[in-house]
């Protein structure tokens, strides 16, 4: 496969800050390419430079002459009153014809073609914007965070054209169920260096995690070593029959190396303050209409949810889901009918305007000293903001200087704080990483607070629903389903729509498959796990044993015996089987994961 891109010693730097440092990559033909890393990383630079929005401050950065670059943009490319295909044609430079073919595996049909596009929901301008980047025939697409503010629905299509697609693409999402659909590699940009392992994101984590454990466990045998060799000569450095061995142990200790890796970043661990725990309903709603003065919603919502769940409410872009969310708050007026909370339930909203409505010149801090509830410790304060990538002097940050990204995460830090008897959250997680969104789902799943919420993040909502308010045609309705099943049959339909005859598996048969190969390999794993404790049991013992003999020579020097000298070679090669073995039996666990 030819090279589409070519990074050498690529440096970056804002001032002090290394972003970047001898960085290399090579991009071929047909890669699907996961790129990923923690807020602020340098993923979305590495896109503006290879685009040449930006400079770099070494390196180079090499484009194939025959290489398209497709970058998929945050900003809004419309003109006033332009229509899809007005913009599509302009966008692109082709015909009508060839954008209406495009348009057409997006779901895009003739009737939209001469709708204004800002008059379009979200989902569907996002749509338009994959179509015309996709009408100028790339062949390397960069896409950054395509599937922030992206309904479930148009998130399939473009799985299901991502997996079919010819180019090259390097995807940037923390959404880990949309990656391991999509992509087949994965590059980690941290602590400046990028990283390009072949295989998937998960088998990445895995192999990363193997990884540290091995040095871990290396670097202790080298100390350990290190400890020995240091009691010789410590005991008999000092005198000059054991000088010439000191010295030589000097030289062993010498030539053992610590394998050097980079800090470990900092886990997360969410901790949510427990309520106290109570049963019964939490909120009724009876022919309930949602919507505007100009313009209603949905009507005739009916249903009620208990205390403790967590439900995800689903739906297209434009049919509701907000709108449920602020009538429910109290932010935006019911049109009809009736909601009630049960009695003093403390309700908390994140919205995705709330950042919006910061004092900016208020300190990190000192904002969340404020907005804590009385008697809060500042060890809990600061720890909720260390959960949201808020330590030290970005503490001190005036809030005027915070990104978009990271005011929206203060203000999940303090909403978190307060003691809600339920939480309302209006796509929490679209400026999260992996790392943080899993331990807030983990924490909303350990607490006792009902959660209602909209995400387009499919791991997370995976992770924390335990029920789906579903937003449809004018109705809001709980769907008596679990979530998979909800995903799996919007893809059936999507796929029926468009005509695919390839069907996916239902997600019963899927899931019993997928436990079964679980289950195996899970017991693959113990039996081998069990076989590395023995041969490490051996080796330990077979080491005792030589450190014994050498220690008897080291005492007895001018002593010879034949048995003792035996038995140490055959412990020597004993050794160097059962650690070939353990090897061997580590590579296949590794492959197992």
């Amino acid at each position: 496969m030819s090279t589409l891109l070519q990074i050498n010693n690529l440096e970056m730097a804002y001032g002090t800050q290394i972003i970047l440092h001898e960085a290399n990559l090579s991009v071929s033909e047909k890669q699907k390419i996961a790129v990923v890393g923690r807020n602020g990383a340098g993923k979305s630079t590495l896109f503006r430079l290879i685009i040449g929005q930006e400079e770099p401050t070494e390196g180079e950065i090499l484009v194939h002459k025959n290489t398209r670059i497709g970058y998929l943009t945050q900003h809004s490319p419309f003109r006033i009153k332009e229509t899809v295909m007005e913009f599509l044609q302009r966008d692109s430079g082709r015909e009508n014809w060839f954008c209406a073919k495009i348009a057409g595996q997006f779901q895009i049909k003739t009737d939209l073609f001469n709708v204004p596009v800002t008059s379009l929901a979200g989902g569907y301008q996002m749509r338009v914007k994959l179509i015309g980047m996709l009408a100028k025939e790339p062949n390397l697409l960069l896409l950054d965070e395509p599937t922030n503010y992206l309904d479930l629905s148009t998130q399939l299509l473009l799985e299901h054209f991502l997996k079919r697609y010819n180019g090259a693409f390097m995807l940037i999402s923390h959404d880990r169920e949309f990656i391991r659909k999509t992509c087949q590699q994965t590059l980690e940009i941290e602590n400046g260096k990028i990283y390009l392992f072949p295989q998937s994101l998960e088998e990445y984590f895995q192999f990363k995690k193997q990884r540290q454990e091995t040095i871990e466990r290396t670097n202790q045998k080298t100390l350990q070593e290190k400890a020995r060799l240091q009691t010789f000569i410590d005991r008999f450095g000092a005198k000059a029959s054991k000088a010439s061995q000191a010295k030589s142990k000097m030289r062993q200790i010498e030539r053992l190396e610590i394998i050097e890796t980079d800090s470990p970043l900092s886990t997360t661990k969410i901790r949510i303050p427990k309520l106290e725990d109570k049963k019964g309903v939490v909120l009724k709603i009876a022919e309930l209409a949602i919507g505007y003065p100009e313009k209603t919603v949905a009507t005739k919502i009916n249903f009620q949810i208990d205390r403790g769940e967590r439900i995800a409410v689903v739906g297209d872009n434009g049919q509701g889901k907000t709108t449920f969310l602020k009538t429910i708050s109290g932010e935006l007026e019911k049109v009809n009918g009736k909601f009630s909370w049960g009695h003093n339930i403390q309700v908390g909203y994140y919205a995705q305007h709330t950042p919006s409505t910061l004092q900016l010149t208020t300190r990190v801090g000192d904002y969340l000293i404020q907005t804590a509830p009385k008697g809060t410790s500042h060890q809990d304060i600061f720890e909720m903001a260390g959960n949201f990538l808020f330590k030290d002097d970005a503490l001190k940050k005036e809030i005027s200087v915070l990104s978009g990204g990271e005011k929206a995460r203060l203000c999940l830090a303090s909403i978190l704080l307060q003691k809600n008897h339920v939480l309302l959250l209006d796509e929490p997680t679209n400026h999260l990483d992996f790392e943080t969104v899993e331990a807030l789902a983990e924490a909303l799943s350990e607490t006792n607070t009902t959660v209602i919420f909209v995400s387009h993040n499919r791991t997370f909502v995976e992770n924390l629903a335990t029920g789906i308010v579903e937003v449809k045609s004018g109705r809001a309705s709980r769907y008596h389903h679990n979530y998979s099943d909800y995903v799996y049959h919007l893809r059936r339909t999507m796929e029926d729509e468009l005509g695919i005859t390839e069907k996916s598996s239902s997600p019963k048969s899927t899931e019993a498959d997928s436990k079964n190969q679980a289950e195996e390999k899970r017991q693959q794993r113990k039996k081998i796990s069990n076989q590395l404790r023995k041969i490490e049991s051996t080796i330990k013992g077979l080491e005792t044993e030589k450190h014994q003999i050498n220690a008897w020579f080291e005492a007895n020097p001018t002593n010879f015996d034949d048995q003792k000298s035996s038995r140490l070679g055959k412990i020597q090669d004993d050794l160097t089987q059962a650690e070939n073995e353990w090897l061997e039996l580590q590579q296949r666990l590794e492959e197992l994961f």
